[in-house]
């Protein structure tokens, strides 16, 4: 497959007396060995330039840029420039991430990310999304993330860019477009548009190249965006013979169940608590955060990690999963969420009425408060991570498979690279197949958009949108009977969690999980 962005040497003929073909002609003939002349269009902004550029060298560079119906001749040199570069970007809830790409040494020249500066108008996307109903507010929210796209593009000399492939959520997608979100938060949550047709980058307010080209990923539901598209893209579901989960926890929890025949997909709301959002004491994961906990009743001691080794200021969301699994080990959190005062006196207390686990005393801690968890979040935790497991088994029970019959879990986002699988397996979140067959991937959409900036595969995305058939969990009565057993931990099946009622009998010395 021909790269997205081509740089080709050309010879055109000189005009003289007899062969006065047009300028144009002259040019596309000299590039009918390399590229379907029914697909080229000349852009405009060469039109002027070009009887100038075609007499001053004999020989020129020719840059095309392809596109799904037809390819653009976005730019003559006189000289071989030294380098012609594309961005990808996953424009993510909480950070951006960019990937730098050089078309002629085929490198990735830089890749990092900066923090969305929707944060500040909250950190939950719902909030967002209320704001974003009034016109000026939508307005500066897409003034605000263009700039911070725009400030950063402008350290790679943007004006070398001429592809930009995105991807985002599908609330991002509306943001960055400037569509009304008014109805996607209100039933039946209709999303403006699917497929967004290729589109200028200086149409949509990012300064690159003049005649640079934007791909923006498709939507495929209210609650499946370009991000999880981008995601299956890179990982290859839908040409796997073998059924495999995958994974993408953020703002939702998004699961993708199939193979090469088809996908099948769902969200829920799983994603704040898994991230650490809705605890009081949570934070982004950044320096200061823990990310890690340990717990020995026993020694009446709690220990913890944190990013950087800094000074603590709160928990993240992956310090959460192996909170709860330790503490359920211990003996000291019950099935049903509840914190037993009489095993752990020293650390179990109460505030307001309400009990709370006292995680980092506040000497100890960088603003000099304590950290703690609540009784309340952890209610709100076990319906989050029961909510995962109940996608899982719902998609499985739609197709009549069962976790047995899974090939790979492959869990995509921050969420996947910090999550420990083991914790996860322990409180229910994942079952216990999942040990042996999980494949953390990093940010798979970030790499799925890199991987369609190298080869724009229009035909692959198509195939991937067109074989996702979408359930939406709010009209699906099994949900709520599935939802209800795995409220507790790990489980109130039992018998599908061997390998945790093992480590129960070693941790505490006895078989029963209550």
């Amino acid at each position: 497959m021909p790269p997205t962005v081509q740089l080709l040497s050309i010879k055109p003929d000189k005009p003289q007396l007899g062969k006065n073909n047009f300028d144009t002609e002259r040019l596309l003939a000299s590039l009918a060995s390399f590229t379907d002349l029914q697909r080229l269009y000349i852009e405009k902004s060469l039109w002027a330039r070009l009887p100038h550029l075609l007499r001053k060298r004999d020989a020129l560079y020719a840059l095309i840029v392809k596109e799904e119906d037809r390819d653009y001749l976005c730019e003559l040199f006189i000289e071989k420039p030294k380098r012609v570069l594309g961005c990808a970007i996953d424009l993510g809830s909480t950070t951006i991430a960019f990937y730098l790409y050089d078309f002629l040494s085929t490198n990735l020249v830089e890749e990092h990310s900066i923090y969305n500066p929707q944060i500040e108008l909250g950190e939950d996307i719902l909030t967002r999304l209320h704001l974003a109903r009034k016109e000026e507010n939508l307005k500066y929210i897409r003034e605000i993330t263009l700039k911070a796209i725009n400030q950063e593009l402008k350290r790679f000399s943007s004006e070398d860019i001429y592809y930009c492939s995105i991807c985002g959520n599908t609330a991002m997608t509306h943001f960055l477009l400037g569509l009304p979100v008014n109805y996607l938060i209100v039933e039946p949550y209709v999303p403006v548009i699917k497929w967004i047709p290729p589109l200028k980058a200086r149409d949509l307010g990012l300064e690159l190249h003049p005649e640079a080209r934007v791909f923006v990923f498709p939507l495929a539901g209210t609650y499946f965006g370009g991000d999880l598209v981008a995601g299956l893209y890179e990982v290859e579901l839908h040409k796997k013979e073998g059924f495999s989960f995958y994974l993408d926890v953020g703002t939702n929890a998004e699961v993708v169940l199939g193979n090469r025949d088809f996908l099948l997909a769902c969200a829920g709301a799983a994603g704040p608590a898994l991230e650490g959002g809705i605890f009081e004491c949570g934070t982004r994961a950044m320096p200061g955060a823990i990310e890690h906990f340990t717990i020995k009743v026993k020694d009446k001691k709690i220990g913890y990690k944190t990013i950087g080794g800094e000074k603590p200021l709160g928990f993240c969301g992956s310090a959460v999963i192996t909170l709860m699994a330790e503490t359920f080990l211990e003996g000291i959190l019950t099935p049903e969420g509840k914190l037993k005062r009489e095993l752990f006196p020293e650390r179990i207390r109460e505030i307001d009425g309400e009990r709370i686990l006292l995680l980092v005393d506040e000497v100890e801690t960088a603003n000099k408060k304590p950290i703690y968890i609540k009784e309340s979040e952890i209610k709100s935790f076990l319906r989050s991570k029961g909510a995962m497991y109940t996608i899982l088994s719902l998609l499985c029970e739609k197709i009549g498979l069962t976790f047995k019959d899974i090939e790979s879990f492959y869990v995509a986002g921050s969420f996947g690279n910090h999550i420990d699988v083991a914790s996860a397996v322990i409180l229910g979140m994942l079952p216990e197949e999942a040990l042996s067959k999980s494949y953390a991937l990093g940010n798979s959409a970030g790499r799925g958009a890199l991987k369609f900036l190298k080869e724009a595969n229009f035909e692959e995305i198509r195939r991937i949108v067109d074989s996702i058939t979408y359930i939406e969990l709010n009209v699906e009565p099994r949900f709520m009977e599935l939802l209800t057993g795995a409220l507790i931990i790990p489980h109130v099946n039992m018998e599908n969690f061997p390998w945790v009622q093992k480590l129960i009998e070693e941790r505490r010395g006895c078989f029963s999980a209550s």
